[in-house]
């Protein structure tokens, strides 16, 4: 039992606010305190189930045979050879030709043979192009400041609820330069309309496009393979079709629209557009990442709906993919791993972001204050995963071995030693296997917990926490944002690996690694070129 209750404080931390000066009531006049108590993220590299390892190593397994057999056979080749002089081995070869040319044919065929097979069964590289990232026009743009004005004179939200935002947002890490959509900032009514979300849709894609394809010089006819996701808009026709008609695309592309995925739809969209890419060579794939802010603003009381009000913020993102060989020289990136894991078989977790109707029938999306705890369950899946993909050998024997070694003992006694301190298993070091980290800009309490658990630099995730001060939450575009932001800060060098990591309702946890091709300089188009300077700040 207090074992159980030691665990469970270990995932509380507590946070003192300052609420300000009492404006009425007894304590009028003087200054008011309050604490807050949060559910951190689970310690999940202390609890990592060894199924998920497994996983990771049934993908090393899968190519077992090359690494085993390869180094063989040089082996036996080199001290064949080796015993020999470079006379003897001339002559040696010279009369085997001679007199056994039908031996020396049957081996070229079959080393040829093989060598061929080798080469087709292997999956097609897949290069990243370019990408672009939407940034609206400066009208668009509010204050946190704002942003409290804009919702009281909207007149749909009581004191207390625009007094809750205001703590929010405060301690959000968003800055006073995000972006809403006109449709929020200039209407009274109601904003959930399709003719709204549409040209909010229509405002953020085709801008993204536009950079786009002027960028790659790449035309829309050649794009073979389209895929769009958005979570929460999802109008008939959809928004690959209105991106089809906009651009006039051919007509036999495959085109995907994916809903209701979250925040991690964007790499979701990848792996589809990396699967269209196998089945279909000398391709372009166009991926397009995006989130309709106005179509879910939220005009009710329910603080649990509230919370997406205050961190989505307009954003999205376009990506330009190809299998074609030709391509490998201007590149910028090589993929290199998807791992996806999906946690909705958990009631809990498939109810933690949750759209719904409230008491007055107002729509909107509910968080769950369980988020952090399911997200970091998810997480931990993901990465158990990932890691045997990814890390050095010599983490990747520290970190199983540890693993083994708990599953094979006493898991009790485990336990015991594990909260108090005696006992600490293996915690793999994730900076030795990446250079680059984008994590999905969610919230400042997520980030804080993601860089405590996985034991980050500030300079690791510095990335994710100034897109989400100068961009805020723009859902499944918020990876890219903050790899423009590296761009912009001339960061990414040759052979660099960028670990892109997104969560979102389901839930969902997903991974994708990306190998740079070349050292990627300062872009001419690109969002943050207009306050690169002025960053990182104080956040």
């Amino acid at each position: 039992m207090s074992v159980d209750m030691a665990s469970e404080r270990d995932l509380l931390s507590t946070e003192i606010v300052n609420n300000g000066i009492e404006s009425s009531g007894p304590n009028a006049g003087s200054l008011t305190f309050s604490v807050r108590v949060r559910r951190r993220l689970p310690d999940f590299l202390q609890s990592v189930n060894l199924k998920y390892v497994k996983l990771g190593y049934h993908h090393l397994i899968n190519n077992a045979i090359y690494l085993a057999t390869i180094p063989i056979l040089v082996l036996v080749f080199s001290a064949e050879v080796g015993s020999l002089s470079r006379e003897e081995l001339w002559k040696k070869l010279w009369f085997d030709a001679r007199y056994d040319l039908a031996t020396v044919l049957g081996f070229f065929g079959v080393f040829v043979f093989t060598l061929s097979v080798y080469f087709m069964s292997r999956p097609r590289s897949i290069y990243l192009i370019d990408f672009a990232c939407f940034r609206p026009s400066d009208d668009l743009k509010v204050s946190k400041e704002q942003f409290i004005d804009l919702a009281r004179k909207s007149g749909k939200f009581d004191e207390q609820s625009l007094e809750f935002q205001a703590r929010i947002l405060n301690s959000s890490g968003l800055g006073d330069e995000t972006y809403i959509p006109k449709s929020v900032i200039t209407s009274t009514e109601n904003t959930a309309t399709m003719k709204e979300g549409r040209a909010e849709a229509s405002l953020v894609m085709f801008g993204a496009l536009d950079e786009l394809f002027e960028k790659t010089k790449v035309r829309p006819k050649d794009v073979g393979v389209l895929v769009v996701n958005c979570s929460i808009f999802n109008p008939t026709p959809s928004l690959s079709a209105m991106i089809i008609n906009h651009y006039k695309m051919r007509g036999n592309i495959l085109s995907y629209n994916l809903g209701g995925m979250g925040c991690s739809a964007g790499i979701i969209a990848v792996d589809l557009a990396r699967d269209m890419l196998q089945a279909n060579p000398n391709n372009y794939a166009v991926v397009v990442s995006t989130e309709t802010v106005g179509y879910n603003w939220y005009p009710g009381s329910d603080r649990s709906m509230l919370v997406p009000n205050c961190f989505f913020r307009m954003g999205c993102s376009a990506v330009l993919l190809s299998n074609r060989r030709r391509d490998y020289h201007r590149a910028k990136y090589r993929l290199e791993h998807i791992v996806r894991t999906h946690k909705g078989a958990d009631d809990r977790s498939f109810r933690c972001v949750y759209q719904e109707e409230d008491e007055q029938r107002l729509k909107g999306l509910k968080i769950s204050k369980e988020l952090v705890e399911i997200g970091g369950e998810a997480l931990k899946t993901n990465i158990t995963t990932l890691g045997p993909l990814v890390l050095p050998f010599s983490e990747q024997l520290l970190f199983f071995a540890t693993l083994v070694s708990r599953h094979l003992f006493n898991k009790e006694g485990s336990q015991l030693s594990l909260s108090s301190g005696k006992q600490r298993p293996y915690i793999p070091d994730f900076k030795l296997a990446f250079e680059r980290f984008c994590v999905h800009a969610a919230s400042k309490t997520v980030l804080d917990e993601l860089q405590r658990n996985l034991e980050l630099s500030d300079e690791n995730m510095e990335a994710s926490r100034m897109t989400l001060h100068r961009f805020g939450n723009t859902s499944s575009s918020s990876i890219w944002y903050e790899l423009a932001y590296m761009e912009a800060k001339e960061k990414v060098k040759r052979g660099d690996r960028v670990w892109q990591l997104a969560f979102g309702s389901g839930f969902k946890c997903n991974s994708v690694v990306w190998m740079s091709m070349r050292r990627v300089r300062k872009p001419s188009r690109n969002p943050w070129l207009d306050c690169i300077e002025r960053y990182p700040v104080m956040n």
